[in-house]
């Protein structure tokens, strides 16, 4: 089943504005760089690798930069975004500042640790079902608190909670320790508050690196080895990767291939372009088949309903000036999608 109409334009709304931030970042010359003689020191050792490569070494630093805030976009916000659209979850922060902390047992608590160091001490290989076992009991220990811990993407359903954790590729060195004893305390917590409901927690990956086959493809076995105490402290079945992880979010198939599908569309050399004429209203008025065909391109399904009603909108409006004022508002500010405009103006069809 394809990703329905309505998400897939939810999604395009986030493709278009991490291409907007990222063009208004991007190094068009080494500027900002003029002076980097540390980096340029160092990389005197890489002088024959970037022989017929890298010609422009500050100009290389530049986009080094401008990779790693792409990088960390998609991370923190793109991947989480489009994980909430698929799913209809959300994010959920049991913290003291956000929803507070989640109560367990002391019995439940000292379960956790003692799984934590036998598998820090290779004394335990990671056993999900006798993990479950350990955690998953109504004992009348005292209640402590859980520790601090967040979700990524979260979902509640008639007899099931699921939390998956995102993480990036590549996670730091010694990460997976501290993601396990999260995960354990986060599993007891959930289920203390939902009661009878059936919970799972995993890590989500987005794509797999390792994989040469296919963009989409994936190699778990492969991709965990890669990853320094992945195996020590987590079973393959607590992983979701790439097209997995994508497909469960979503619960179709090919969710991945759709997705790339939607972000090629718009992240096309002729992004800022489309963009800009987009936003200019005069377009609409000169050429409006070509102005809807470029809506349609770029999914933007909302817009399009206003063009394809623009007559009846305009005779609702007449002379009121602050419905004037917002039917001529931009359609895009910063990259964002102007919603107040659409809502208002739609609130008159």
């Amino acid at each position: 089943m394809p990703i329905s109409p309505d998400k897939i334009e939810r999604i395009s709304f986030q493709v278009i504005k991490v291409l907007f931030t990222r063009f208004e970042n991007f190094p068009e010359d080494a500027t900002s760089n003029r002076n980097a003689p540390f980096h340029k020191a160092f990389m005197n050792a890489f002088a024959d690798k970037f022989q017929d490569k890298v010609s422009d070494i500050p100009f290389f630093i530049s986009l080094s930069s401008w990779l790693q805030g792409l990088n960390t976009t998609l991370g923190q916000t793109f991947f989480e975004n489009v994980a909430h659209i698929l799913s209809d979850g959300e994010k959920r922060e049991y913290t003291s500042k956000k929803l507070g902390n989640l109560p367990i047992t002391r019995q439940q608590k000292e379960n956790i640790n003692s799984i934590v160091t036998e598998l820090s001490t290779a004394q335990e290989l990671p056993n999900l079902d006798n993990e479950n076992q350990k955690l998953f009991i109504d004992d009348t220990s005292d209640m402590v608190s859980a520790i601090d811990f967040s979700v990524d993407v979260f979902f509640e359903d008639a007899t099931q909670i699921t939390a998956i954790e995102l993480k990036s590729v590549r996670p730091n060195s010694g990460e997976m320790r501290g993601e396990k004893q999260k995960i354990l305390e986060g599993k007891a917590a959930l289920f203390k508050k939902f009661r009878g409901k059936e919970i799972k927690f995993f890590i989500g990956f987005p794509f797999d690196p390792t994989n040469e086959e296919s963009e989409t493809g994936y190699d778990k076995t492969r991709f965990l080895g890669s990853i320094i105490n992945m195996n020590k402290f987590f079973t393959a079945n607590e992983v979701l990767l790439a097209s997995e992880l994508w497909d469960s979010l979503s619960g179709e198939s090919s969710t991945m291939e759709q997705l790339l599908q939607i972000i090629n569309a718009v992240a096309t050399t002729e992004f800022l372009t489309k963009c800009d004429f987009l936003n200019d209203h005069r377009n609409k008025q000169q050429d409006v088949e070509l102005y809807k065909q470029r809506l349609s391109e770029w999914n933007l399904h909302l817009e399009l309903k206003l063009v394809n009603n623009e007559a009846a909108i305009k005779e609702k409006i007449r002379t009121d000036k602050k419905l004037n004022r917002i039917f001529n508002q931009l359609i895009f500010k910063d990259g964002e999608y102007n919603f107040d405009r659409y809502n208002t103006l739609n609130a008159l069809l």
